[in-house]
């Protein structure tokens, strides 16, 4: 499996472009905006986009996965139902940003702790993360050792909890139980910024390392 890492909207948010590379089938997980750049990535592999996955309702990760997959005929799976809420206000958020083109949707399939979703001949495993967003979700695929976090943690710090239903605790519960056993050795991408692993945070981060969490 390839991996692309794409930068999208203004808040850089890093859009997922995951190859199967037996089939050329991919998925793409948080198309947030600048779909013709998604979409050149795509293209420069040959790849033809099997299905969107989403890891949480927050504009820059979804504002436009609604057209995307309208674009490409596929279908959304994802985030969990919990961030329902945020998903039904992309238009009014859009408006508030200046993000054109954001717009609500209804995912075709709503995760759960313990789904696996597949393109290709590849299969993700679905870890439900609450604490940035109460539906937030991870994706695992084990044997690349790869996870697509979305907002939960980045390299030296973690997800913001300020926003409506976000929990502190829980979002330390969601790395601690969720993440940090599925290995140190596994690389991550963030929402944003540079990739990391997790072996590195639990080393260094200042907010979630076992030394800061008596560990």
């Amino acid at each position: 499996m390839k991996l692309l890492v794409v930068p999208v909207t203004p808040f850089q948010q890093n859009c997922s472009v995951l190859v199967c590379e037996q089939t050329l089938r991919a998925a793409v997980v948080d198309p947030g905006g600048d779909l013709d750049r998604i979409d050149a990535a795509l293209q420069a592999q040959s790849a033809r986009v099997e299905k969107v996955l989403l890891t949480h309702g927050h504009i820059d990760h979804c504002g436009q996965a609604g057209a995307f997959a309208q674009r490409h005929g596929v279908l959304i799976e994802g985030p969990q139902e919990d961030d329902r809420f945020w998903i039904a206000q992309l238009g009014e958020q859009g408006q508030t940003f200046g993000m054109r083109g954001a717009a609500s949707f209804e995912p075709d399939r709503w995760l759960v702790d313990g789904d696996t979703v597949s393109f290709g001949r590849q299969t993700l495993e679905v870890r439900h993360t609450p604490g940035h967003t109460p539906g937030h979700v991870i994706f695992f695929h084990r044997a690349a050792r790869l996870a697509i976090v979305g907002d939960v943690l980045f390299q030296g710090s973690i997800g913001r909890t300020d926003f409506p239903r976000g929990d502190p605790g829980a979002l330390i519960a969601s790395i601690t139980r969720k993440l940090w056993p599925l290995g140190d050795d596994v690389t991550f991408v963030p929402g944003h910024g540079p990739l990391s692993t997790f072996g590195d945070e639990r080393a260094n981060n200042p907010f979630v390392g076992d030394a800061v969490l008596g560990r």
